[in-house]
């Protein structure tokens, strides 16, 4: 009972944190957004649950990036004719990496048959609904910046900044698409069954898919910033929270935990480990 109502209590103050972030924007087009977000993750978290799967845990995810920015540029531009260039390019670069990330995990786990990180949190109604409305945390919050800039009336100034800013998101989306590619075909080689990969970017990082999802998403932000106004300004979060994310709560470090329990045993890894930076830097 009580794991039970800790799920509520999380999926309650996931909720609360992305609406009040929305609401410091002032912007009831951003709020109204967020709501939206919610909603659609926990009416899909319903079939989800009946049959037991999380096959399309990650493509709803991606799905609903693409919702939310697209819905917000089209409000926020009453004549398409006449659309803000800045908004248009900030939109498509988002959905670029939304269908990009959403079609790559979904042919994954559909080529693995199921997702290992959900193999016990699915028989629970409450633990798999924390989960989906902690998907609708990641999409509010890591969007945050995005969404203000795009809703806002002042538009994007499409200056050097903005520019420099999308310089850095394509460099990020490209690394984790090279980073993406060297993986799934290392995995696909049989003679690799059980071993780590440590050859292409993986040489430098141990998680260079990550290292360029955080990069891209510091870029949308540069592109961003110059909408902003006010409080406006706190929606900077959102690379912040997508690198304490991506290290602390999900993805670095349990993929570290689950490589121990694979390889600590094995000298390689530990010089692995050793010589090689967890992003970037040593």
């Amino acid at each position: 009972m009580k794991n039970y109502l800790l799920h509520i209590v999380i999926s309650l103050i996931a909720f609360s944190l992305s609406y009040l972030l929305a609401y410091s924007t002032g912007l009831s087009l951003v709020q109204d957004t967020v709501l939206i977000v919610f909603a659609i993750q926990w009416v899909l978290f319903i079939p989800a649950y009946l049959f037991r799967t999380e096959k399309f845990f990650d493509l709803a995810g991606s799905v609903t990036y693409i919702f939310a920015v697209s819905f917000v540029f089209y409000k926020s531009n009453d004549d398409l004719l006449s659309y803000d260039i800045g908004s248009l390019i900030l939109s498509m670069v988002i959905i670029f990496w939304a269908l990009r990330l959403g079609s790559f995990l979904f042919l994954r786990i559909k080529k693995a048959g199921e997702d290992k990180r959900f193999k016990e949190i699915k028989t629970s109604p409450t633990r798999f609904f924390m989960t989906w409305s902690l998907q609708g945390m990641w999409v509010s919050l890591c969007s945050a910046c995005a969404l203000t800039a795009l809703a806002n009336p002042n538009g994007i100034q499409t200056n050097l900044l903005f520019y420099f800013g999308l310089f850095i998101f394509l460099s990020g989306f490209i690394l984790e698409i090279i980073a993406d590619t060297q993986k799934s075909k290392f995995r696909s080689n049989t003679k690799n069954k059980n071993l780590f990969i440590n050859t292409g970017l993986w040489s430098f990082s141990r998680h260079p898919n990550y290292l360029g999802e955080i990069i891209l998403w510091l870029g949308i932000s540069i592109m961003s910033i110059s909408a902003l106004n006010e409080w406006q300004y706190v929606t900077l979060i959102s690379p912040v929270f997508t690198y304490v994310l991506l290290v602390y709560i999900s993805g670095v470090r349990l993929l570290e935990e689950s490589g121990k329990e694979k390889w600590g045993h094995l000298e390689e890894y530990k010089k692995y480990l050793k010589n090689t930076p967890s992003l970037l830097i040593k």
